[in-house]
């Protein structure tokens, strides 16, 4: 996969995942656009700025915020080929009945609208300059529903459908959007969280990595709307 003449934005840049997507692509040449909240914790991720690597400090929420960001993105690079909607949260632990219209709006905002508001950001740029490649994160366990997870499965299972739905309408614009779908990441947090379980049997970032960088390919461009696993062994 060579990425060279690419031009890729990366939203959660600064956390686990976006660090490890981000590093592969650098890797094959790619110029990045990395969105996270603050600049400072994109500073301490990846050090200063340079000739091939923008920040986009942005709250995703604010679609002012994006616009902008989007708009320093093109005015620097000319395009964006690949936006990788990473940013996301977790919450659980109550039942639906039980669950406060904050928490509902907080896994709704920052999984689902977030990727609305980049979408809608970047797609006619990607329809201007003749396609583009589009992958998001949804959830292994949005699958199906569990119990005490209900707000956070809903929203990564609007990530789904709104997956399938921009496949379908972008498919004849040389645009490619999918998801994956991870269960328990590999990360420093999750084994803190989880000090008694196996992390042996999590996904690897890197292989996540792997997985969208393959999805941003050229490899990838008969591939619209999926849903890919990427569960290890868990």
């Amino acid at each position: 996969m060579d990425f060279s003449q690419a031009v890729v934005m990366i939203t959660g840049a600064a956390g686990n995942l976006g660090r490890g997507v981000a590093q592969a692509f650098a890797a094959q040449g790619a110029k990045l656009v990395l969105a996270d909240l603050k600049r400072e914790a994109l500073t301490a991720a990846y050090g200063e700025e340079g000739l091939n690597r923008l920040y986009a400090p942005v709250n995703l929420l604010e679609e002012a915020q994006v616009n902008a960001a989007v708009e320093t993105a093109i005015n620097k690079f000319g395009r964006i080929d690949v936006l990788c909607n990473i940013a996301g949260g977790f919450r659980m632990g109550k039942a639906v009945h039980e669950t406060a219209d904050a928490d509902w709006n907080f896994m709704l905002d920052i999984n689902a609208r977030t990727v609305l508001h980049t979408t809608r950001a970047v797609v006619p740029r990607m329809l201007a300059q003749g396609g583009g490649k589009i992958i998001n994160i949804g959830a292994f366990g949005a699958q199906k529903g569990a119990a005490q997870m209900g707000a956070y499965i809903a929203s990564k299972s609007a990530v789904i459908r709104l997956t399938e739905t921009m496949g379908a309408e972008l498919r004849e614009k040389n645009i490619n959007v999918n998801c994956i779908l991870p269960t328990v990441i590999d990360t420093p947090e999750n084994r803190k969280a989880m000090p008694d379980a196996d992390p042996s049997r999590w996904v690897p970032v890197a292989d996540i990595a792997a997985t969208i960088a393959f999805l941003a390919s050229d490899g990838a461009k008969s591939i619209h709307g999926a849903a890919i696993p990427v569960a290890g062994l868990s």
